[in-house]
């Protein structure tokens, strides 16, 4: 019988190639803090991390898939301390399955991989947050798809944070980061009115894709109303009505939601998005929110950003706030 390393090398899963040398104390240090597979004792971690390295599938020129790697190595400059919420999220444990090994021309290909790796991995960590690093938004798909085969019979709700619905016709522009949200759609894995897209602004979605978002009744919730409404009182009612509708709920950040100002290294960031200060507040929402359970980060190229890479901190920097937001509602329950 397979053990799960050996599940997760069949399911396509290899190392990531950039690793942080392992000293023997963590000491507060975020690349010391996340483990790797081969320090995984057997437990369920509290979050598991598979990185997606895609971007052929792309509209635009893109090199989304060299984030994972950036991200790793991002790690060094941050810290397990939150001096803002005043938490050490030290006390959780992540470890990082490493990338999901991707076709060299083949994007369909590519994507078939993703979706049985996130199944494999899914279904192995059950108790676990899933967190994916893209690659561009098409993943999303493809991880979507891995965990409706592990539950046919439950619904699947999205929450979307971006600046396009991503509703093109894959007829026309095949299975690209463009068509996620149409493709669960027509697919029957999630109904539209499931699918909840929030940071939506400006001139950067066609009449035609914003007509059938709502044929399907896409919940499309404009920037201009969730700062109206407020931004943590925006994404708690959105997350509490996916509760009430469905029996699980993705997230997905593409990191076109942000200002141009804020994420240079986004191929379609736009002015007018939203600041890194509301994504942050956002996530740290998402994260202490009951049902919390996957998440994934797409759209970010590193070959795009400046020297000091101000994207790449801003990701890893959002990933630290939904962790903070697990790291928070633990220790509530736990008082």
């Amino acid at each position: 019988m397979m053990n799960a390393k050996q599940k997760f090398m069949q399911a396509g899963i290899q190392q990531p190639e950039w690793r942080w040398h392992k000293e023997d104390s963590s000491d507060g240090r975020l690349h010391q803090w996340i483990k790797g597979m081969d320090e995984w004792q057997g437990e369920d971690p509290d979050v598991v991390i598979l990185g997606m390295p895609l971007s052929r599938s792309s509209i635009s020129v893109s090199g989304a898939s060299e984030y994972t790697e950036a991200f790793r190595r991002g790690w060094k400059g941050f810290s397990t301390y939150n001096m803002d919420e005043e938490i050490d999220l030290s006390f959780l444990s992540v470890v990082d399955t490493g990338n999901v090994k991707m076709h060299g021309t083949d994007i369909q290909e590519s994507h078939r991989r993703i979706e049985r790796a996130a199944e494999a991995i899914l279904g192995q960590f059950k108790s676990s947050v899933f967190v994916g690093i893209g690659g561009d938004h098409s993943v999303t798909a493809c991880t979507v798809r891995g965990l409706k085969k592990l539950h046919p019979n439950e619904t699947i709700g999205i929450l979307q944070l971006d600046t396009h619905l991503d509703l093109r016709d894959p007829a026309e522009n095949g299975p690209s980061n463009g068509t996620p949200m149409r493709q669960l759609i027509e697919g029957e894995t999630v109904k539209g009115n499931h699918i909840y897209t929030i940071g939506l602004h400006g001139y950067f979605n066609a009449p035609d894709l914003v007509a059938y978002g709502k044929k399907h009744e896409v919940n499309m919730i404009s920037l201009k109303k969730a700062r109206q409404k407020g931004i943590a009182q925006t994404f708690r009612a959105a997350l509490h009505e996916l509760d009430q509708k469905t029996d699980r709920t993705y997230i997905t950040i593409d990191m076109d939601v942000l200002d141009i100002g804020f994420a240079p290294g986004v191929p379609a960031s736009t002015p007018g998005g939203m600041s890194t200060q509301e994504l942050f507040e956002a996530l740290l929402e998402i994260g202490r929110h009951p049902s919390f359970k996957y998440i994934d980060f797409v759209c970010l190229d590193p070959t795009k950003d400046p020297a000091a890479s101000p994207t790449v901190k801003a990701g890893v920097y959002g990933f630290l706030q939904v962790v903070s937001g697990m790291a928070l509602a633990r220790s509530r329950k736990e008082e």
